[in-house]
């Protein structure tokens, strides 16, 4: 996901870092989702099959960190209301001509949950006029992206033909951030989801 380069004076104390909103394959997926990314990237050496672990992302986007308890907190206020999702995995999919993927099938519950994290949190995950976040509204889990047409057409007339299966109960999200200077995530926090009515997430909120 490439977001626009930072077009904003970085005030002392007021650092930017890179953040993404996650639900996290189990282990044994992940396991499988990374040996898929091995195999493409020694048949087809692009590097980033090998960037980052397998995630299906919602969000991301790029923030000032004294912003992060406020989005935490609203984060927390949607999980809580929001239910367990069972992700079903099928096959692959692509984006011409650059990004090669693993199907989600069961787009609606996620894409719901996408949106109910855009209505609550856009305007605190909004950088500037620039940079404003990315709500992944077309579930899939990424192999390789920023392909050569080389390597899209080739992998793509072999991945369009193979099989994937996979699936996972998705019972709570990630927030990751990284300093902009840095490859690796460092994880924020958690949430559950634990399919509060709105009126017991309200009361909870202001405990």
């Amino acid at each position: 996901m490439q977001l626009q380069s930072v077009t904003t004076v970085t005030i002392p104390g007021y650092r930017i870092f890179e953040y993404l909103l996650v639900l996290n394959p189990h282990e044994e997926l992940r396991h499988k989702i990374m040996k898929v990314r091995r195999e493409f990237y020694e048949e087809y050496k692009a590097s980033t099959a090998l960037g980052g672990r397998p995630n299906l992302i919602l969000a991301n986007f790029l923030q000032y960190e004294m912003m992060e308890e406020r989005l935490v907190n609203r984060l927390k206020v949607v999980a809580m209301g929001f239910h367990p999702i069972k992700v079903e995995l099928k096959d692959y999919g692509s984006f011409p001509s650059h990004t090669i993927y693993i199907n989600v099938i069961s787009k609606v519950p996620v894409q719901t949950l996408v949106k109910e994290v855009r209505k609550e949190t856009q305007r605190l995950m909004k950088l500037n006029d620039d940079n404003k976040p990315h709500f992944i509204l077309e579930p899939h889990i990424t192999i390789a992206r920023k392909l050569q047409p080389w390597q899209y057409e080739k992998g793509w007339l072999e991945y369009s033909n193979k099989n994937f299966t996979g699936r996972f109960i998705a019972d709570g999200m990630l927030l990751l951030k990284r300093p902009l200077d840095e490859k690796k995530y460092q994880v924020v926090q958690r949430f559950e989801f634990q399919n509060l009515p709105v009126t017991t997430k309200q009361g909870e909120l202001f405990m």
